[in-house]
């Protein structure tokens, strides 16, 4: 193939993809001869369309499918997508706002359909997004959480659960979302700290003679006040305990109680207890048969029990209460107060909480298997800072609110039987049934509802890991790819989804859904800032691919993922990794190139006279695999991509390829044959070490080298070289036996000549750069050697140091340091280059003293305003470092400068 002189990735992403579509490389089924890597993809809602978040989960998922398959496992990739319950219904129900219609106008089963309907034309959008990402899943796997297969799984779980006594029904007190109108888990609120107000209110006693001050950040909630608390210890207000207070405003007679739960150091110590909008009250109230009066409703305006503020919005009310409560003389102080306001983790609604009857799951005993689990090592984290809070949050964990109040989801099975009574309740208990049951199981009647709630959408997630391969059918794909190898996720739904699948896999599979668990940080801005579309700062990846390619994308962020920590991207990320794939294609064509001119017979390097360069790139190459490989493994995959771009850039190409030259443009036919299998084969194992991170380019390059060898030994190249890089080996890590030859290559000694070789070219380079002698003009090389090793080492490689440094002849017998030279010291030698002749010593002096004197003066400035205690102690903390490197760097600066100009004479 004619290889284009630059590298354009949209012109053979397209393409590559459809070849391996074409080729079925992701398709996977059980293989006894093989062992099984299977990872299942954190399900993206069907609203979702792809975004950086997305882009860096399942870049890394795809490197460690990948890297996997290379290294000879059965790899099984599955996708999916999630009914993302409220979020997808609340799509939904915008679109039919737009045309004037509400869900209740359509009625539940012609907007189930509507539902139906718009997941079909838009739901997976963001699977086929993910191919130009570049992602091998296996798409004829593809499930969605409420598909037949999926759906099934549900209601068998559910039934066993309900069946085991872990799911009962129960008028509790709940989060309610006045938006969404629907109860929410705990763990779907987020929190967030803000600046409230604290308000202090006088409740009199009824008595008249005293009162108390109580504190609130909530005073519309006090209508429904039915005590006062304080702590039994606190002696402020032991002779009132057990005395009446009127409650201001309503009028009402209410207890003072004592309870453990109340803070004497909030506020007054005294709070108002209100057990039907607070949880803490809610359990204040159980312990002391309080009763619940529910003063704001489900739609989050103010209930008939709130006597003249009823209907009027939460806010509303709260504004009119405290009006009345300052007209009366009530109302004794107002603070600014922060404080943790619950929200809709989907709308962004201010929770309320609120009593009502829904159905829950008993989750002590499952939490606690967990937990056993974890401490086993049995579930391991990566980071391992991930599993104290893991651990804290099961040992904390209330019972599951699984039930919903939307018409979008999983509908739970259980069913009532109306046979014996026209009333809502009848004398049959409620029972579970996976099908749809034609008559009741206890009374054999058939008139027959079921009811009316979905599920929380994170019980369907919570059995992905073995609904997607035919639970609770025994299938073939269940016993062998059950369990997962690794999940990868974000550390946003370690309570929502990791820990739920955890319990999940443990009931109903008597295993751990997945061995690790690997937590990769959130991408932001180039200045650490979360990405936001009302900052202005997102950015698209669909975008980043179509401008630099995937693989920028993909190296960009996996060299910036390290563990435990948050991804900064910027423009210039991207455009360094898409340097660097243009790199690696401008190296392999410089190879592909020469193949072409010199074609070889075979690649194998039994046989062949090694050099010390070639001993030491393959050496070098193997401790890449070997670093790779460990960090692979370790799910470090920024160290994969630093390894291979430092091996590859600095070492191969700047290095091994400069040192090949002379035998491939030389006469020397057998040296040019060695030199030329040495390129190939460490440019092989560079593209199957990198190929997991960037699969395009590698791929691409792996079919240009195959076709370039085509002329070679056929079974060797079929063999080593298989039509896609998918079904290649993984490199070893050993470098001796790689090449086959059986022969000690002395790679120690290799790496310490060659080391030393570009030791004294970049010394010499530098100081070309330094004193602006031009690179094509040849300069001699004078060496003052402290002793005869030193000496023959300059002498046995001076054929490379004169031809990559440019140098007329290199002189070791020197013993004083000759006049107007620059000079560098490798190691116990000191290097001097004669500049007498090569350029104008007086006006090169007089430079280097004028860039000396303002170099100095920059110095003194910064030095000044290090000592300002006043700047160190106000700046930011990275502007002072910055500060102290820069003043560091002039330093250097000052003492080279100085050298050179001495050595100037």
């Amino acid at each position: 193939m004619e290889m284009p002189k630059a590298y354009e990735s949209s012109g053979v992403e397209d393409a590559i993809y459809g070849f391996w579509l074409d080729g079925k490389y992701f398709s996977s089924r059980p293989d006894s001869s093989k062992k099984p890597f299977t990872i299942v993809i954190p399900p993206p809602n069907v609203t979702g369309s792809l975004h950086m978040g997305h882009a860096l989960n399942n870049t890394l998922q795809d490197a460690l499918i990948r890297y996997k398959r290379l290294a000879g496992f059965n790899t099984c990739w599955v996708p999916g997508t999630d009914h993302g319950g409220i979020a997808t219904q609340n799509v939904v129900e915008k679109l039919l706002l737009a045309e004037g219609k509400s869900k209740n106008d359509l009625g539940r089963e012609k907007f189930i359909e509507k539902m139906w309907k718009w997941r079909g034309s838009t739901g997976d959008t963001i699977l086929e997004q993910l191919k130009k990402l570049g992602c091998s899943l296996d798409f004829d796997r593809t499930r969605f959480t409420m598909d037949e297969d999926c759906s099934r799984a549900v209601r068998h779980a559910f039934a066993r659960l309900f069946d085991k006594g872990l799911i009962y029904r129960g008028k509790r007190l709940v989060n309610w979302c006045p938006r969404c109108m629907t109860a929410l888990s705990d763990i779907e609120v987020e929190h967030e700290e803000e600046i409230g107000k604290l308000w202090h209110i006088k409740y009199p006693l009824s008595s008249g003679a005293e009162f108390l001050i109580v504190a609130t950040t909530r005073p519309e909630t006090m209508l429904g006040d039915t005590a006062v608390a304080v702590n039994p210890a606190d002696e402020r207000y032991k002779k009132l305990v057990g005395k009446t207070i009127k409650l201001p405003l309503a009028g009402r007679e209410i207890k003072i109680v004592t309870d453990e739960a109340v803070d004497a150091a909030f506020g007054t110590g005294a709070v108002k207890v209100t057990p039907a909008h607070d949880p803490t009250d809610f359990e204040i109230g159980a312990r002391h048969g309080l009763e619940k009066i529910v003063v704001i409703g489900f739609d989050g305006k103010m209930t008939g029990a709130a006597g003249k503020y009823a209907g009027l919005d939460r806010y509303a009310a709260r504004k009119e209460i405290l009006k009345d409560l300052e007209a009366e003389g009530l109302l004794m102080e107002t603070a600014a107060h922060p404080h943790s306001v619950g929200a809709c983790y989907r709308c962004a609604t201010t929770i309320e909480p609120l009593i009502s009857e829904q159905w829950f799951m008993k989750v002590g005993e499952m939490s606690r298997r967990a937990v056993e689990a974890s401490r086993a090592g049995k579930v391991k984290f990566y980071p391992a800072s991930w599993e104290k809070p893991y651990v804290l949050w099961l040992e904390n964990l209330r019972d599951w609110c699984i039930s919903r109040q939307i018409w979008w989801g999983h509908r739970i099975p259980v069913y009532y039987c109306k046979n014996d009574s026209s009333e809502e309740k009848s004398a049959c208990p409620p029972f579970a049934s996976v099908e749809q049951p034609v008559k009741c199981p206890h009374c054999g009647g058939a008139k027959i509802r079921q009811d009316t709630d979905v599920l929380d959408t994170w019980f369907s997630s919570a059995l992905w890991p073995f609904s997607v391969f035919g639970w609770p059918d025994e299938t073939p794909d269940l016993k062998y790819y059950y369990p997962t190898a690794v999940l990868v996720t974000g550390h946003e739904i370690l309570y929502l989804w990791v820990a739920r699948m955890v319990q999940f896999g443990l009931e109903f599979m008597g295993a751990e859904p997945f061995s690790d668990v690997y937590i990769h940080g959130i991408v932001r801005d180039k200045h650490g800032k979360k990405m936001s579309k009302s900052l202005g700062n997102v950015i698209d990846p669909l975008d980043i691919i179509k401008k630099y390619g995937a693989d920028a994308l993909r190296f960009a962020m996996i060299s910036s993922a390290t563990a435990g920590r948050d991804i900064q991207l910027s423009d210039d990320s991207f455009v360094g990794a898409r340097n660097f794939a243009n790199k690696l294609y401008n190296a392999s064509r410089y190879i592909l190139m020469n193949l072409e001119k010199y074609p070889l017979d075979g690649i194998s390097l039994d046989g062949s006279r090694l050099e010390e360069t070639d001993k030491w790139i393959l050496s070098e190459c193997a401790a890449a695999a070997r670093l790779s490989r460990g960090s692979y493994e370790t799910y470090e995959l920024d160290k994969v991509a630093r390894a291979v771009y430092d091996f590859t850039w600095n070492k191969f190409c700047d290095w091994y390829i400069e040192f090949s030259k002379e035998r491939l443009y030389g006469n020397d036919e057998a040296a040019r044959a060695t030199a030329l299998k040495v390129l190939v084969r460490v440019l092989a194992d560079i593209l199957k070490i990198i190929h997991p991170i960037m699969p395009f380019v590698t791929e691409s390059l792996w079919r240009n080298l195959r076709e370039r060898l085509s002329g070679a030994d056929s079974a060797e190249i079929s063999k080593k070289f298989p039509q896609s890089i998918m079904d290649a080996t993984y490199p070893s890590a050993t470098a001796p036996s790689e090449v086959g030859t059986g022969r000690d290559l002395s790679l120690p000694n290799a790496a310490v000549n060659v080391d030393f070789i570009v030791e004294v070219v970049t010394a010499v380079r530098q100081l070309r750069e330094e004193m602006k002698v031009s690179a094509a003009q040849k300069i001699d090389l004078l060496v003052r050697a402290s002793d005869g090793a030193a000496a023959e080492r300059f002498k046995s490689s001076s054929a490379y140091i004169e031809k990559l440094a440019r140098v007329g002849k290199i002189e070791t017998g020197v013993s004083t340091q000759p006049r107007a030279c620059a000079c560098a010291v490798v190691g116990s030698a000191e290097i001097f280059v004669p500049l007498e002749g090569v350029i104008d010593v007086d006006k090169e002096k007089a430079r280097l003293t004028a860039e000396l004197s303002k170099i100095e003066g920059i110095a003194r400035a910064l030095s000044a305003k290090m000592a300002n205690e006043k700047f160190l102690s106000k700046a930011p903390p990275s502007e002072v470092e910055g500060s102290r490197a820069k003043l560091s760097d002039f330093s250097s600066k000052i003492e080279k400068l100085k050298v050179n100009i001495k050595y100037l004479g």
